[in-house]
């Protein structure tokens, strides 16, 4: 079996992408729910997952395909030709809690007395083993070991005595603690709810008469549909053949409690995508107009790390002047999952992803302005394959705040004593990486760039909305 790469490198990952259809007119949605996750692979290429059923069909029938990889390595025409039905979800994973297996791939889908749920979740619960060992000593028996199941297992315990799955789903919301952004198919409605937090995105488009629930607004533009507006933290939305609902008694969120992730803007979400009114590209090209109004420094060229770190290198760029360009060459063959280079091979994981315009700076003073520096391995090889490139200075800006503290809603931030901000200065951080200068973003700035909603921060400031939980919830990638 291939080895893939792990999360010791630089880079932050996702938990994962969602997305459902529902077309009233009865067209099958398989393809457009695998164009839609095409759309998120960005948010989880460890495995992905389309489960369909027919409205006007026999209850209980659900189609579904899983995989591990990429989608365009697990789905072929002829298995989306299989998944007939006009109603589904699909999902895109990157594993934060639970192992990186086929099992734990998603949506999954549950038969229970009172029909069938097909569920995608984004997130991570910071209860998730407390309701586990709850279900557990009530007799259920877990399929996987990811916390989407202990989701998908309240809210069928939770239909057994309501009047409609979504009661159901409000009933199960009240128990559950973190992050979640759900899509869940049933029989006949298609349901989409939020965290009252609001951690995690999700939205809502039009296509014809198909109705579309998102990770991001990306997916929607990519399927040709209308963005109609985002579910709202801690809104639960019902779809059926009458149109949408949404019941705002059901609606948990508390406005003075939100707590978007903000890592949303500075990078995990894609520039085109708008979340909660706000544009992603702006946002970045903010972070770096302030990176170039608190961090000035004299230089030659302004260059981004691809892609996340080019729309602030931009941004810094207008601020202060300092022309903008190109200085690496991305791999556009290496997603952000490759086989890693084996000991028998001396081939760095950083060249075989970037390469260096030497023509674009030699001899000049360069700042290289990146979304993030988790571990600091990467930034420091790509700092000194600026330098070999004939760089005469190198300047590091980030788009974000040094991180401090471990994340639990989703993010795979690692534990502190991975963090090379933890217990250094930022002088000593620049020694490390062997640039010129240093400087992050101000903590202040985040809300700003966030259109001033409320935010979650707790990576940089340890400020979590949340109570942390007491025992780890991050699994295999708690390292």
């Amino acid at each position: 079996m291939e080895e893939r790469e792990q999360p010791a490198e630089e880079k932050l990952r996702e938990e994962c992408g969602v997305i459902g259809v529902y077309d009233l007119d009865g067209n099958p949605v398989a393809g457009e729910i695998y164009y839609g996750l095409f759309a998120l692979q960005h948010r989880g290429q460890e495995s992905c997952g389309i489960a369909v059923s027919d409205t006007e069909g026999p209850k209980g029938r659900v189609n579904a395909y899983k995989g591990m990889g990429l989608c365009n390595e697990t789905f072929t025409p002829e298995i989306l030709e299989g998944l007939k039905g006009n109603i589904g979800v699909g999902h895109v994973r990157y594993s934060t809690a639970g192992s990186s297996t086929l099992e734990n791939a998603q949506p999954l889908v549950l038969n229970y007395v009172k029909g069938t749920l097909a569920l995608a979740h984004n997130g991570n619960l910071v209860n998730a083993p407390g309701l586990r060992r709850e279900l557990e000593y009530g007799g259920a028996i877990f399929q996987t070991t990811i916390d989407s199941e202990v989701i998908a297992y309240h809210i069928a315990r939770e239909r057994v005595r309501t009047a409609n799955v979504e009661s159901a789903v409000a009933n199960a919301m009240k128990k559950l603690s973190g992050a979640y952004a759900l899509v869940i198919a049933s029989p006949r409605k298609l349901i989409g709810a939020r965290d009252p937090f609001g951690f995690k995105p999700l939205c809502i488009g039009r296509k014809d008469n198909a109705w579309i629930l998102a990770s991001e607004s990306c997916a929607l533009d990519t399927l040709g549909a209308r963005f109609i507006r985002d579910v709202e933290p801690g809104e639960i939305v019902m779809i059926n053949r009458d149109g949408i609902q949404s019941d705002r008694s059901m609606c948990l969120a508390d406005p003075r409690k939100q707590a978007r992730c903000v890592f949303e803007y500075i990078y995990f979400a894609r520039p085109d995508s708008v979340f909660d009114g706000i544009s992603v590209y702006h946002s970045r090209i903010y972070a770096g107009r302030c990176l170039a109004k608190d961090s000035p420094v004299e230089a030659d060229l302004v260059t981004g790390v691809p892609e996340s770190g080019n729309a602030a290198a931009l941004g810094y760029s207008m601020e202060s002047g300092i022309p903008y360009g190109t200085a690496f060459v991305k791999n556009t063959y290496v997603g952000r999952t490759f086989i890693k280079p084996g000991q028998s091979s001396r081939v760095s994981a950083v060249r075989v992803k970037l390469n260096v315009l030497k023509e674009a700076v030699a001899g000049k003073r360069i700042i290289m302005i990146d979304d993030s520096i988790v571990r600091g391995t990467t930034s420091h090889q790509i700092v000194r394959m600026l330098r070999e490139a004939g760089a005469r200075e190198v300047h590091v800006r980030v788009s974000a705040p040094p991180f401090l503290h471990p994340c639990y809603f989703g993010t795979d931030i690692p534990s502190e004593d991975q963090l090379i901000a933890h217990g250094k200065t930022v002088e000593e951080i620049c020694t490390l990486l062997g640039a010129d200068s240093l400087s992050y973003l101000r903590t202040e700035r985040l809300s700003e760039m966030a259109g001033n909603l409320p935010i979650c921060t707790a990576c940089f400031t340890g400020e979590y909305p949340v109570a942390p939980p007491a025992e780890d919830i991050r699994g295999d990638y708690a390292r």
